[in-house]
């Protein structure tokens, strides 16, 4: 199975090309500016230089934040696109999610990344499973999680050694092999917080 998967949620921008187990290439690329520039170009060069075809894929695969709002939008819009003119399945996760399980482990895993305004995105897994799906914490908070944890990562701390993009296409493999598959044709973004704009929107509605 051919699985392309894309990651656009975090400051650096992944793209991977996994072939059943097998991981046949990855690139990542500082994303902090325009993603849509570069997203369908980092595609492009990783299947020339796998030797693949966009119509050899079989599953496209995305990330779905927390994160950068609009990378998450840039990133499920363009996998969701190709997999549409493709008629090909998509399977769409958080970000926490495929950093914690896309190296199957069964420990209990917490992830937690800087929200910025002093709060953390974090969430639980344990057994293949999500058990907190990402939230807004404290410091505290995000502190009284992660003790309850055997292994935490941080995502600012794996992006300096891992590929969020291989870690999401490894899941996507695992996944389309469950009977969870159809769940994750679900591309809602996961933002957690409000957008700026939309604050001030509310507060102006109030």
């Amino acid at each position: 199975m051919l699985i392309l998967a894309a990651d656009c949620s975090l400051p650096i921008l992944s793209v991977a090309l996994l072939n059943d187990r097998s991981l046949l290439g990855a690139i990542a690329l500082e994303g902090k500016g325009s993603r849509n520039e570069k997203l369908l170009p980092a595609i492009d060069w990783l299947l020339a230089e796998c030797g693949a075809d966009r119509r050899d894929i079989e599953v496209f695969a995305s990330t779905r934040g927390p994160g950068s709002f609009t990378g998450v939008r840039i990133g499920l819009a363009t996998i969701q696109g190709l997999a549409l003119a493709l008629g090909r399945p998509v399977c769409a996760m958080s970000t926490h999610e495929a950093i914690a399980l896309g190296d199957p482990d069964p420990e209990r895993i917490a992830i937690h990344d800087d929200a910025g305004r002093g709060e953390f995105y974090v969430s639980l897994f344990e057994n293949h499973r999500e058990l907190t799906a990402p939230r807004l914490a404290t410091k505290e908070q995000r502190d009284e999680l992660v003790a309850t944890a055997s292994l935490v990562i941080s995502v600012a701390d794996f992006l300096q050694h891992g590929n969020v993009a291989a870690s999401c296409a490894r899941r996507a493999r695992e996944l389309s092999e469950s009977s969870d598959a159809e769940r994750y044709r679900d591309v809602t973004p996961i933002y957690v917080r409000l957008a700026e704009a939309e604050v001030k929107l509310q507060q102006r509605q109030a």
